[in-house]
């Protein structure tokens, strides 16, 4: 297996395991001592770059990032110990975008140096 199957394969497993994080009961969902701001932040902007790595598109990945951090926060609002909260979903969507930036950087980078 190849570093790019496995990326690939980690990224598929980190997005399934957002998704039973973002949804299944509040007290699953690890927590930092930095606030939940940041933690959506950090966690959106670390599956970015990994996705990115898998799949070296990042304004694609970055954008489709977003739009699934503002989906799963909306989706939120439908279980019962939790609730949509648009500064949660623009944070994620900032760390998908800050990751998508600078992973199409460092390919614009890396491009030129060869």
């Amino acid at each position: 297996m190849t570093i790019k199957a496995v990326a690939k394969l980690c990224s598929v497993a980190a997005m399934v395991l957002v998704v039973f994080v973002a949804l299944g009961p509040a007290n699953w969902a690890p927590r930092t001592a930095l606030g939940w701001q940041f933690d959506h932040f950090a966690g959106y902007f670390a599956i970015t770059l990994l996705v990115c790595f898998a799949w070296p598109r990042p304004f694609v990945v970055g954008a489709a990032l977003m739009v699934f951090a503002a989906l799963l926060e909306g989706l939120q609002a439908f279980t019962p110990d939790r609730s949509a909260n648009l500064v949660a979903a623009i944070c994620g969507a900032g760390g998908a975008l800050a990751a998508a930036l600078l992973a199409e950087l460092f390919i614009r980078a890396q491009r030129r140096r060869a």
